[in-house]
């Protein structure tokens, strides 16, 4: 058994948080064969996973360059623990709900890489801080108001912890984030202002790069980035604040912050994973080679002249980022997936060729998007071995699903 999977108390059955053991029929699969896994399911192919998690971190150190993944993908602490037991620094959340259960999971450095407002979670924010100051950890969040700043200082009032704070700079994403310059260094002195807190650097996430299907448009949008970046940093460094730290990347565009000499840290998560998306994106050669990790075993169970029907619709797969793809061995079993409604996928053959599959056929899915894919289940079942005649390591808990607040 590989020892980056195996199985810890964060994947087996636990009631420290309430939450029940694990059912009976997910208990007895571990040691299946995978014929054995119902469906739909979420399967996770480990040998795969753990080869993106080595080529992650291999890449990282060759470039001396920090990693901290997004949690908000696995939503697991039990795969969190293995990437930070595998080098990175600790993980990324969007949510205070995840961070709780990050914490709760054993995690002990989080960085909720996202604007909190509401009173009744920065109560819940400068709790986390105090139990993770109290742990040897630490807790992280990112602003981009002046408003965000007093209100987690409020929070934080009284409080024997400290909490780190990033400035968001809107780098391309039109999301959340402070106008790079000037702006930036206004929150960054309101910040250092107040004891509980500590300006930590630049938060500088450009999300619409990642998806930017040619390697010179990625590397265009991200070259913009970094001139906000460093004219940000400038100013700041000028009126005498240093920046310790910039985070950001994602998946698609690691290899250009990496590259860049201005990002120090990388928050790329998909890459565990993969999913049917970021492979549609032209790949930088210079980027590790990413495998797909993340599938739905789904069954066929309807054959008709045309077409074919499976069992895994909408409600075992995200499709804000397009239809999930066929895993195909081969072009025998080319297929495409269209849209059948909650519970149906509607198969045909690929334009390359191929047959429809036969009734009671086992497939294999790819999702078009692995983070809102993950949310919709409360396991994963790792199999080791390879999807064909592989068997089942291990049962990993969806810890934070429904983390929404």
């Amino acid at each position: 058994m590989n020892p980056l999977t195996k199985p810890t108390p964060d994947a087996l059955p636990r009631k420290a948080s309430g939450k029940a053991p694990l059912p009976d029929h997910l208990r007895r699969l571990v040691g299946q064969v995978v014929d054995a896994i119902d469906t739909p399911s979420l399967v996770i192919d480990l040998d795969a996973m753990e080869r993106n998690l080595t080529r992650m971190a291999d890449f990282a150190k060759k470039h001396e360059i920090r990693w901290r993944p997004h949690a908000k993908m696995h939503k697991s602490p039990a795969l969190a623990k293995l990437q930070i037991a595998a080098g990175a620094i600790g993980v990324c959340v969007q949510k205070t709900s995840e961070a709780e259960a990050m914490v709760a999971g054993g995690v002990q450095n989080v960085y909720i890489s996202n604007e909190v407002i509401a009173q009744s979670k920065l109560a819940r924010v400068a709790a986390l801080a105090k139990v993770l100051s109290a742990q040897g950890g630490q807790l992280a969040i990112a602003v981009d108001s002046a408003e965000g700043v007093s209100r987690l200082a409020a929070a934080m009032a009284g409080s024997s912890a400290s909490i780190d704070v990033f400035v968001e700079i809107d780098v391309g994403q039109r999301r959340c984030g402070v106008i790079p310059g000037a702006a930036a260094v206004a929150l960054a002195k309101k910040i250092n202002s107040h004891s509980c807190m500590r300006f930590a650097g630049l938060q500088a996430y450009h999300g619409k790069a990642q998806h930017l299907r040619s390697a010179q448009e990625r590397r265009a949008a991200i070259a913009v980035a970094v001139e906000d970046v460093q004219y940000t940093r400038r100013l700041l460094e000028e009126a005498g604040i240093p920046v310790e730290l910039v985070t950001g990347a994602g998946t698609g565009t690691l290899v250009l912050e990496a590259a860049s000499g201005v990002y120090s840290e990388l928050q790329a998560g998909s890459f565990l994973f993969m999913d049917a998306d970021y492979a549609q994106n032209d790949r930088d050669p210079a980027a590790p080679k990413f495998e797909h990790a993340l599938f739905i075993k789904t069954q066929v169970i309807s054959v008709q002249a045309d077409h074919a029907v499976c069992d895994a619709g909408h409600k075992s797969h995200a499709i804000d980022s397009g239809m999930p793809t066929v895993h195909a061995p081969d072009a025998e079993h080319a297929l495409e997936y269209f849209n059948g409604g909650d519970e149906h996928g509607v198969l045909r053959v690929a334009p390359c060729g191929g047959r429809l599959p036969a009734l009671g056929q086992f497939l294999w899915l790819i999702p078009g998007h692995c983070d809102p894919t993950v949310n919709l289940h409360d396991f994963m079942i790792g199999v080791r071995g390879g999807l064909a005649r592989g068997q089942v390591e291990r049962i990993i808990r969806v810890e934070a699903r429904g983390a929404l607040t």
